[in-house]
């Protein structure tokens, strides 16, 4: 192999760096094959270049049928020069293309071009390995040399890494576009499933409340939400917030009455960390629901120190943290929700009258299931619907005598407890019809034995203060464990009692 002059290699080595150069500030895949091929025919006096992408799962050869174009054409990898190339991971030069055994003339057919002379280079990218062939045409004048082969195996080495980023950056695109496209399809699912549409009912008292919301969707004031344990207050919550302009923005449920009074505080609004306690900062649930909206559930199970705190906020917008002493602004729409008549807890001094003015812009009441039983067939069709469609099964209904028989049944633990009691009866079904007979193991509750004890025990006219007292006493407290099931803390916070005053109520009362 001869020398070449050192002119020439210099102005040879420039020209690969400045198509080098050029080729880094494309990223996009047609563009730079374009360029890269535009670009070789003046570095290689040559007529035409074409870059084959190779795709290895089909072990098929890819390209534009011309350039500029979006026609693709694909043929078997094993074929053609090209398909060489790529085989043996050698350099490919050929003199006369029609009289070589190894030519696929089907390009040259699908675009009436001749092929006379041929080079073909590998493309190996240090990443993937081999990912296709890069094929100049038709030399101007002669042959392709082996000083040919150097420059174009120079290029093809930049060339490679150019395409294999180009390739990269459109699957991260695709897998973007793919994961913006589902997170709209969930977004409208969970907006579909928590606005009005979610509120299942068609009698007067429910489409009150449809109204109401829709009325107040595009104001951000606050909202107070009444009603019995399992009434759906967090259900109208979702339905506020999913409709009004912070529906993209987060939503924050958090129940007042499951958090130990020694945290409550730090979950609302956090905790400055700092080296000496070793305690790292965390953001409270106001900054979590910053530009949305948040729920405080059993709003009336906090302290009066709690209450305090959350009126600040809403007057004056900011948040501090536990240990802290920086005011951090937010900005939130608060919902609050509560089984409690907080009108009474005011009287008797457990609730602030001020932040109960707040709260209660917007009242929103959810009834008990027993005042609107016509709704209850209603209701029970679509947890069945609902659940078929989260377990995959064949489509089920209640016979007549079902349907009566829920319509029928007391339900203290409202629509909450019936969506329950309709997933389980619906997992025992026997058939696609659930009759009386499935309802045997899921029937409705009783009330607990001791409440009821105590309701039918209880004399109209007791003989003795005391007695009257003490029996009163125990049925509030069978109440209360039920409605907490059993959770002593939350009985306790009810009933205006120390936890373990509680306890000594419970054990004298023989009630455990």
């Amino acid at each position: 192999m001869g020398s070449q002059p050192q002119p020439e290699l210099d102005e040879k080595l420039a020209a690969v760096l400045s198509i080098c150069r050029k080729m880094n500030c494309e990223r996009e895949l047609s563009p730079l094959l374009d360029l890269i091929a535009h670009e070789a025919t003046d570095l290689l006096d040559c007529e035409r270049a074409r870059i084959f992408l190779l795709d290895p799962e089909r072990n098929e050869l890819w390209s534009r049928v011309a350039h500029g174009s979006d026609e693709l054409f694909r043929w078997d990898a094993r074929l053609g020069i090209a398909g060489e190339a790529v085989t043996t991971g050698r350099p490919v030069n050929v003199e006369d293309a029609y009289q070589d055994s190894r030519f696929y003339s089907a390009i040259d057919d699908r675009t009436g071009y001749r092929t006379r002379t041929v080079l073909a280079i590998p493309l190996r990218s240090q990443r993937a390995g081999i990912i296709g062939a890069f094929e100049v045409l038709n030399k101007r004048s002669g042959t392709f040399s082996p000083r040919d082969e150097e420059t174009l195996e120079s290029l093809a080495a930049h060339a490679a890494n150019a395409i294999e980023t180009a390739l990269l950056i459109a699957a991260l695109r695709r897998s973007q576009d793919e994961i913006a496209e589902q997170n709209a399809l969930l977004r409208h699912e969970v907006e579909s499933r928590y606005s009005t549409h979610g509120i299942v009912g068609t009698g007067p008292r429910i489409q009150q409340i449809v109204r109401l919301i829709e009325r107040i969707r595009d104001s951000a004031v606050n909202v107070l939400i009444t009603g019995e344990s399992g009434t759906g207050k967090e259900m109208a919550a979702r339905a506020v917030h999913y409709t009004s302009p912070r529906a993209h923005k987060p939503f924050v449920a958090l129940n007042c009455a499951a958090l130990p009074e020694t945290l409550v505080e730090s979950e609302l609004f956090g905790i400055e960390g700092s080296v000496d306690n070793g305690v790292n900062s965390r953001e409270g649930q106001f900054q979590k629901a910053n530009g949305g909206t948040i729920l405080l559930d059993e709003i009336g199970d906090l302290s009066l120190t709690a209450q305090a705190r959350i009126l600040r906020v809403l007057q004056e917008r900011v948040v501090e943290r536990v240990g802290g002493s920086t005011s951090i602004p937010v900005d939130v729409r608060l919902l609050a929700a509560t089984n409690k008549d907080l009108e009474s807890e005011i009287a008797r001094g457990a609730f602030r009258e001020d932040l109960y003015y707040r709260i209660k812009v917007i009242h929103i009441h959810m009834p008990p299931l027993r005042e609107m039983r016509d709704e209850i067939p209603l209701l029970a069709n679509h947890f069945l619907k609902e659940y078929g469609r989260e377990s995959g099964r064949a489509p089920l209904q209640f016979s007549i005598e079902v349907l009566r028989r829920l319509t029928a049944a007391p339900w203290p633990g409202n629509v909450r407890q019936l969506r329950n009691e309709v997933i389980r009866v619906a997992a025992c079904a026997r058939g696609n019809t659930i009759l009386e007979e499935d309802l045997v193991e899921s029937a409705p509750p009783a009330p607990p034995p001791a409440a009821s004890a105590l309701r039918a025990a209880r004399p109209s006219r007791p003989q003795h203060l005391k007695d009257a007292v003490e029996a009163l006493e125990r049925e509030m407290i069978a109440e209360a464990l039920h409605t907490t099931r059993n959770n002593q803390q939350q009985s306790a916070r009810r009933l205006g009692l120390s936890r373990q005053g509680l306890i000594n109520k419970i054990k004298r009362y023989n009630l455990g």
